[in-house]
């Protein structure tokens, strides 16, 4: 599955997801690009777009964009906060239909 990280996510995390083809935001020349233009750009050349983003839903209008949304929701967008998630964020990915949202961790 080729993924795509939003730009809070930590780049490490992109070691963590094995067996799937992932890169971030600014390794993909998209920095400083806002979610909507993001994710139509995202949209073309991936099939997840994982982020931090817990507003994500109520700022774009996701059905109208092929691509899958993760939501990875942790204390902080720091590495020793998600990691302990990695387990459940490659579980979620193995079931990512196009046009879904889902939500990986817990509420604070």
């Amino acid at each position: 599955m080729r993924i795509l990280l939003d730009e809070p996510v930590p780049r490490r995390l992109v070691s963590r997801l094995v067996w799937h083809e992932t890169t971030t935001v600014p390794k993909s020349g998209w920095a400083g690009i806002k979610n909507g233009k993001l994710l139509t750009l995202a949209a073309a050349k991936f099939e997840v777009f994982l982020t931090t983003d817990q507003n994500i839903e109520f700022q774009q209008n996701l059905s109208a964009l092929p691509i899958a949304i993760l939501v990875v929701v942790a204390r902080s967008n720091r590495m020793k906060d998600i990691e302990p998630l990695v387990p459940d964020i490659l579980k979620a990915l193995n079931h990512m239909p196009p046009k879904s949202l889902r939500k990986v961790g817990t509420q604070l």
